[in-house]
């Protein structure tokens, strides 16, 4: 259901009038007006009055009182089946965001809220010209750390990029990870993180596009109180909570020139000085830094300082999107499905050939995330423990270019899934670039485990580590 008023409005449920007034103002910065009901009754109630007849969509908090949460989602749906719905979850409600999504529910997001997320999510429900059903992304994604073992992907792009993130792990440099959204940028800071001296430390996370520019320096260095308006008490910045550990700032080139120019000064000194204070203070942090945009367009621009670029890009490697590796989809599905298969709520689900198929030949313009989240909505509505075909309509109805060939694979414009064996003149390709992508390939599916990989394929391990010297293979493993 789409408003055809200019002001679109949600009701929100929730009992705690701070609370209240926090996701109103939030909301009303999308363009959003709010209506309020403090319990699941009064919600439900509302729905048959005028103002709830003019609602777009609905804001719930698992806490709200009154019935269970996914008990009024049943009830919402049985009353008002096409009103889109957004729960709002506890950080580790993953259970309740399954019964909820089982329930009817259209998307959930997890608190702390963050306020682009939110309204990403909101805009995302009312929308009709977007991707619909199993296509449009979810908000949240699974967040468990992953070893760079654990990382799928075989495709000698990926792969090189992965050899230089376990490298620069080793080392104290900063980082840049460059990738469009959804490639994996943060899942892979994470694992550098992890790999690192300072594991044991910190990982503290800045999102500067969740953040208004103007606070994005004192988010970064602290502040003391008075520094500017609304400073009204002293706050200490997230370089400094990370001392000894780690800080990703994710989306850096949202960082306004005079906070980068602040930024420079730190990576060439390591001292701190928060904004309105004199004194510095001495801070050991690794900064791993990721951008979805090209940051040699926005220095060319005169909107991100060269220097800075420099100082941050001591190890930098680019992420691949999906639709580049589309060898590597199969894999990754299934792995995904295992980590979804963990969750609460969740039991072990399988996939079938044809569905691997079928996915490995939709253009995934959300990259792995879209993957993740598109395996979650069809395992949370599964009634059986192996997903098929029929389990993703909507990416069947997309996929006007690709269709079945011969061998019941799928080919997209001409181009297989898996091991490429002729050039584009028709002759075949040499036998050593084919070796060297069924190696890739069995990596990958085989997640960097060597002793598997040379089982598998028949040789000694000794015999496979030549064959990776010879082929100019980096395992990265």
């Amino acid at each position: 259901m789409t408003s055809t008023r200019d002001t679109r409005m949600v009701m929100i449920v929730d009992s705690e009038p701070a609370q209240q007034r926090f996701l109103a103002a939030l909301v009303s910065r999308g363009g959003w007006r709010s209506v309020i009901a403090a319990d699941t009754d009064t919600a439900l109630a509302k729905l048959g009055t005028q103002e709830g007849m003019a609602l777009d969509a609905v804001l719930v908090d698992q806490g709200a009182p009154g019935m269970d949460i996914s008990e009024f989602v049943g009830e919402l749906r049985r009353w008002r089946p096409a009103l889109p719905l957004v729960v709002i979850t506890m950080r580790n409600g993953v259970e309740v965001a399954v019964s909820a999504m089982r329930a009817g529910a259209s998307d959930f997001v997890q608190k702390p809220i963050a306020p682009d997320r939110l309204l990403e999510a909101l805009d995302r429900v009312v929308s009709t010209s977007g991707p619909q059903g199993e296509l449009r992304p979810l908000t949240e994604k699974l967040r468990a750390p992953l070893a760079f073992e654990e990382i799928i992907g075989s495709s000698p792009n990926f792969r090189s990029a992965l050899a230089i993130a376990a490298k620069a792990a080793r080392a104290r440099v900063p980082v840049m990870i460059n990738g469009k959204p959804g490639t994996g940028k943060e899942v892979f800071a994470r694992a550098i993180h992890s790999a690192s001296p300072r594991a044991r430390g910190q990982l503290v996370m800045v999102d500067c596009s969740a953040v208004s520019p103007g606070l994005i320096g004192s988010g970064l260095f602290g502040h003391e109180r008075g520094a500017f308006p609304g400073a009204f008490d002293r706050q200490v910045g997230r370089l400094v909570q990370a001392d000894g550990g780690s800080i990703i700032i994710d989306h850096v080139e949202c960082i306004p020139l005079e906070t980068q120019a602040k930024l420079v000064e730190f990576l060439n000194s390591g001292e701190v000085q928060m904004i309105g204070g004199s004194i510095r203070q001495s801070v050991d942090v690794r900064i791993i830094a990721t951008s979805t945009s090209p940051l040699d367009k926005l220095i060319e621009a005169g909107h991100f300082r060269e220097d800075l670029f420099y100082a941050l890009s001591s190890a930098q490697f680019t992420l691949p999107s999906l639709s580049e590796r589309r060898g590597d989809v199969g894999p990754l599905a299934r792995h995904l499905l295992a980590r979804i298969g963990g969750l609460p709520e969740m039991s072990s689900i399988g996939v079938t050939d044809d569905a691997l198929r079928l996915l490995a030949a939709y253009a995934w313009p959300g990259n792995v995330r879209q993957l993740q989240d598109v395996l979650f909505r069809a395992a949370v509505g599964s009634t059986t423990d192996v997903l098929t075909s029929a389990d993703f309509r909507a990416i069947e109805a997309t996929l006007g270019g690709g269709s079945l060939n011969g061998e019941g694979e799928i080919a997209i414009n001409g181009e297989a899934i898996g091991v490429t064996l002729y050039l584009p003149d028709g002759n075949l390709r040499p036998l050593e670039e084919i070796e060297a992508d069924v190696i890739r390939l069995a990596i990958g599916h085989y997640r960097g485990r060597m002793s598997e990989v040379a089982r598998r394929l028949g040789i000694g391990r000794s015999t496979l580590y030549r064959k990776l010297s010879d082929l100019g293979i980096d395992t990265a493993a």
